[in-house]
């Protein structure tokens, strides 16, 4: 009977410690439901293809349910039908392999996708076997030309990046701005007594102070819409006053030893002259001596004959 006892005592113990392990904490705040497939607008874009292949550039501020047609006039074989596919960014969409007949002598395949996150943009493609392909680019609009040379400042020194929308397309609905470093991007705001950002419709502008050579990178400005972001980059190189007199001081240096070299080699071949010549003289001394001597011992040797 004691046996029975601990065996029900043991089986209390695992229990507890069982329940214990349980996730009791409460359960964060759930985040927004996302708008209801069936509740989105519906937008449709079509393209006739008469060729082998077309490119259509689909620009999306909100979620939506878009619908893609896509309408080939065929080739000259004009096959009762043909097989077509879809696929995003390359890769083939599971289950979108359909039979398209020829009817009025063209092929039409039109597919409704759901477009509801950033996730959902990009290249999707339509393609008729292996003959024909519509390439449909779904993007939020894209910011306008960036400045292709990087700005240059100077260390101490204050700059301002400007980075703006065309206001053609949709204004954002706000900016952001970020700063490369290594393969991270921080926001650009986080120290706010050195960096000053300014939104204006469709421009933005980001001054930074005080600028030390760490500064230098890319930074990164994007254009938020509801259902992406747009993203722009401008290259900053920060360089101590000494940088620019580096060419001009490099030029000097080079001048020195030019000239230096002419001093030396001019003075070495002047050593060089006045050697040969005190050589010269010296054997012209030597000559007129070795002369002098002969005449002596001649008007001596007359002397004696006499």
């Amino acid at each position: 009977m004691s046996a029975t006892w601990k065996q029900l005592f043991f089986q209390i113990q695992l229990l507890l410690v069982f329940c214990r392990h349980i996730n009791t904490k409460t359960p964060g705040p759930t985040p927004p439901p996302l708008v209801p497939i069936n509740l989105l607008p519906t937008d449709e874009r079509s393209v006739v293809l008469k060729g082998e292949s077309h490119t259509e550039k689909v620009e999306l501020l909100n979620p939506v349910n878009l619908a893609l047609e896509c309408t080939w006039t065929g080739n000259q074989n004009k096959l009762p039908n043909i097989t077509a596919f879809w696929t995003k960014d390359g890769d083939e969409i599971e289950d979108s392999h359909l039979t398209v007949q020829l009817e009025n002598e063209q092929y039409n395949l039109k597919t409704v996708f759901n477009i509801v996150s950033e996730e959902n943009l990009g290249n999707y493609s339509c393609v008729f076997g292996s003959e024909a392909k519509i390439d449909f680019v779904l993007a939020a609009p894209q910011i306008g030309e960036m400045r292709d040379k990087p700005i240059v400042s100077y260390v101490a020194d204050s700059v301002v990046i400007a980075c703006k929308m065309e206001e053609t397309k949709p204004k954002p609905s706000s900016w952001k701005w970020f700063k490369a470093n290594g393969t991270d991007k921080i926001f650009a705001g986080a120290e706010s007594t050195r960096y000053k950002i300014t939104n204006v419709e469709w421009k933005t502008k980001l001054e930074v102070f005080n600028l030390t050579e760490a500064d230098s990178g890319l930074y990164y400005c994007g254009a938020v819409y509801p259902l992406s972001t747009t993203m722009g980059h401008v290259e900053l190189k920060v360089i101590s006053f000494f940088e620019p007199l580096k060419p001009f001081i490099a030029i000097v240096v080079e001048v020195i030893i030019l000239v230096a070299a002419i001093l030396l080699y001019e003075r070495s071949r002047s050593k060089k002259d006045n050697t040969a010549e005190n050589a010269m003289n010296n054997q012209t001394n030597t000559a007129s001596q070795e002369e002098n001597n002969g005449s002596e011992g001649s008007s001596s040797m007359r002397q004696r004959k006499v």
